[in-house]
């Protein structure tokens, strides 16, 4: 019996070391590899749940292989895929497969990488000959939850614009255009009704911001009211496209739109010193009303359009315009960048589609596979990153000063794995999206293609193109896009509100010959745009966001609006339009934040710096305070749309500002000259120069009582009193604020 119970005992000991072995084997360090019968074991219950749970997903043998590299079985391994064989068994440490689960060069999987633990698994199997147990590896069976309804393939907006029906309403006699049609039909249907018409100051001072980013004069605002036609506020519309403001205000947004600025980025910030010609061009354009297919083909092959032509060859100051590296670590990869961001910006701006998350690997939420971000860089690839001054011969003409293209030889362009410029992966031709073409077209490698993506982009077979600038045109007079994202129209973005009314007026744009100010005055023109920003307690329960557009969006003025309006009240505003950018002055505390301090930024003249901020230098790493305060566009990438911030350093930089104080005293100046000894007269113009009504009595009464208490409280001067009174009313809401 004893003996039994020791042998019992010994059994039981061997068993657990022999468990203490398996479990100290968890990280296969302790499995022993000197025979074929432990190397099996060793795959099977060591390195098969590794390669099962991290890999089969995409190198199993289904449908869909990554990089045609299967890991199933081992003669696939050893194979390999388009970078070669996984394995390499004469250098173990240098196999692909390694360095792809250290992430060095590869990064595999690409969820992330795996634990340590892991790794020292799969180490040691290459280590050891990658020995296998001669069975073919399946995934685990994908066992989805009851009842999940799979997603309807994406159809709008990738389908052809056709113009839909107007719909009738109940309410026929609110509607002055389609556009009101179609706002109508879905507020009835959801049982709201618009807003009342905005009175006429709202609606002049309104309408005159949005199409010249200025403010109506005084005697614009009084001319307005009292006509009592009922064509005076068409007459408005039309004076105002005519003024050579428009261009100013609206270039503005297409900069914002392409990457505006004239300099480099990076910490060298160095200047692109022709830049501000193409700002003079898309100024010239909008206010010459040229046609948005022109204007596009212009920018993207100008120089293959019309090459004697100067100004469709400062159009092509488009490829020129984004961040330049140019001391770049890795030259490769910076090149590639540069090719990135013209591939995200013609997807985001032209295309309303976001190309550029292709880069490493198919789109996860679009149909754009990572082949067609591929095809389109090849539309860019020969594009040199030359970033200097271009002299030129055009039209004859020796030596002309140029930021345009340069487009050398005929690149092959090829699949980056991961995009890795070190990792080639297949050839692919220049071509588009296929979502949107529904199709393969390729343009021919070499010269022209360029042009034929251009031509292709305008092409009415192209549903997108129009549908994104009508977005966009909306969301500039409206504040918000029918597809809010402006930029991203898949589904990563913001569904659509209206698309019958988009695809309305995309068939508007494209049969009216892409004309931008008729689309102007259609929107407008239109009950929509008229209403009031006032809100009613049952709307505000049933649409708090204003998603069915029943009133007018609220909306404070943008940051060059803001300056632009300072100069404008004081009398300071200098309206001289186009050439070299100016800049006004910045404080030395700032200044001192550069890796240069002070590099790049000679103050100019006060006459100069006093004009419009479209002209005002636009430095990457140093924008002017006032602007960068009411939030400016973001120059490293596309900005679709400026996001307003209310915070109180907006409020404290008007208040100390050297800026905002000296305009007060100027505006101060001003009011003096005009009503000499008037305080009231004083007051009333100051309301009137900032907010374009009249006062009330008890206003006027309220705001003399605030200046003779900073003079007996405070002990200012008559002087010293109002210029704190306007530099209070140029920080007030109704200043800052439309509607």
């Amino acid at each position: 019996m004893a003996q039994r119970g020791l042998i019992g005992l010994i059994r039981v000991l061997l068993a657990v070391a022999a468990l203490a072995t398996v479990t100290r084997g968890a990280e296969g360090e302790s499995i022993d590899l000197s025979t074929d019968a432990d190397k099996a074991l060793f795959f099977t219950s060591q390195v098969e749940p590794i390669l099962t749970k991290r890999c089969l997903k995409c190198h199993g043998g289904g449908d869909k292989i990554r990089g045609e590299l299967r890991v199933d079985d081992r003669e696939a391994l050893f194979k390999g895929g388009e970078l070669g064989p996984a394995v390499d068994l004469d250098d173990p440490s240098e196999s692909l497969l390694l360095q792809a689960i250290h992430f060095d060069g590869l990064e595999m999987p690409p969820s992330g990488k795996i634990p340590d633990a892991e790794i020292r698994i799969l180490e040691r199997w290459v280590k050891a000959g990658a020995p296998w147990s001669g069975k073919t590896l399946a995934p685990p069976p994908m066992v989805k939850p009851a009842r999940v309804e799979e997603p309807a393939a994406p159809v709008w907006p990738y389908k052809e614009v056709v113009r839909p029906a107007v719909p009738v309403v109940k309410g026929a006699d609110w509607t002055r255009n389609p556009i009101d049609a179609f706002i109508l039909a879905r507020l009835e249907a959801a049982g709201l009704s618009p807003a009342v018409a905005a009175d006429r100051i709202a609606l002049i001072r309104r309408a005159t911001y949005d199409l010249t980013g200025l403010p109506p004069s005084p005697e614009e605002v009084s001319a307005f009211v009292g006509d009592p036609s009922p064509t005076a506020y068409e007459r408005l519309i039309d004076r105002l496209l005519a003024s050579p403001q428009y261009g100013e205000a609206w270039g503005r947004h297409w900069l914002d739109l392409v990457r505006y600025a004239e300099t480099n980025g990076y910490e060298r910030d160095s200047l692109k010193p022709l830049a501000w010609k193409y700002r003079d061009y898309v100024i010239d354009a909008f206010n010459q009303d040229k046609p948005y297919d022109r204007f596009l083909h212009e920018q993207l092959a100008g120089d293959e359009i019309d090459p004697d032509s100067e100004e469709a060859r400062i159009a092509t100051g488009f490829y020129r315009l984004g961040l330049f590296d140019d001391e770049p670590a890795d030259r490769l990869l910076a090149r590639y960048d540069m090719l990135d961001g013209l591939v995200s910006t013609a997807g985001q701006v032209f295309l309303g589609m976001t190309v550029n998350c292709a880069r490493c690997h198919d789109h996860k939420k679009d149909p754009i596979p990572q082949t067609d971000y591929y095809r389109m860089m090849a539309i860019f690839v020969d594009v040199t990153d030359s970033n200097g001054r271009d002299v030129r011969k055009i039209g004859g003409r020796e030596g002309v000063e140029v930021m345009c293209v340069t487009e050398q030889g005929q690149a092959e362009a090829h699949v980056l794995l991961r995009g890795n410029p070190n990792l080639v992966g297949p050839r692919v031709e220049p071509g588009v999206p296929g979502a949107v073409d529904d199709g393969e077209t390729t343009f021919t490698r070499g010269p022209g293609k360029r042009r034929a993506f251009a031509e292709w982009l305008t092409d009415r077979r192209n549903p997108m193109t129009a549908r994104v600038l009508s977005n966009r045109l909306w969301q500039y007079h409206f504040g918000r896009g029918i597809v809010p994202s402006t930029n991203d129209f898949g589904q990563l973005g913001e569904p659509s509100t209206h698309p019958e009314l988009l695809d309305w007026l995309a068939a508007e744009l494209m049969d009216g010959g892409w004309k931008i100010k008729r689309m102007h005055r259609l929107i407008m023109l239109s009950s929509a745009y008229r209403t009031s920003s006032n809100g009613s307690p049952e709307a505000l329960a049933r649409d708090p966001a204003n998603q069915l557009f029943w009133r007018f969006p609220m909306r404070r003025l943008t940051a060059e609006e803001v300056r632009d309006s300072i100069l404008t009240a004081s009398g300071d505003l200098n309206p001289k339009a186009g050439g070299v950018s100016v800049r006004p002055p910045i404080s030395d505390e700032v200044l001192a934040g550069q890796s240069v301090p002070g590099q790049g930024w000679k103050v100019s003249p006060p006459a100069e710096a006093a004009r419009r901020s479209v002209y005002v230098h636009v430095k990457r790493s140093l924008l002017l305070p006032i602007l960068a305060t009411h939030d400016a566009a973001d120059t490293d990438s596309s900005c679709p749309v400026r996001y307003t911030t209310t915070v109180s350093t907006q409020a404290l930089g008007f208040l100390n500002g050297a800026f905002t104080n000296e305009q007060a005293a100027r505006l101060a100046a001003r009011l003096e000259a005009g009503s000499p000894g008037d305080l009231t007269g004083q007051i009333r113009e100051a309301i009137v120069l900032t907010t374009c009504r009249a006062p009330e009595a008890d206003e006027v009464a309220r705001d003399s009582a605030f200046i003779g208490s900073l003079k007996t409280e405070s002990g200012m001067s008559d002087h010293a009193a109002l210029v704190q009174y306007c530099l209070l009313t140029l920080n007030a809401n109704a200043f800052l604020y439309l509607d």
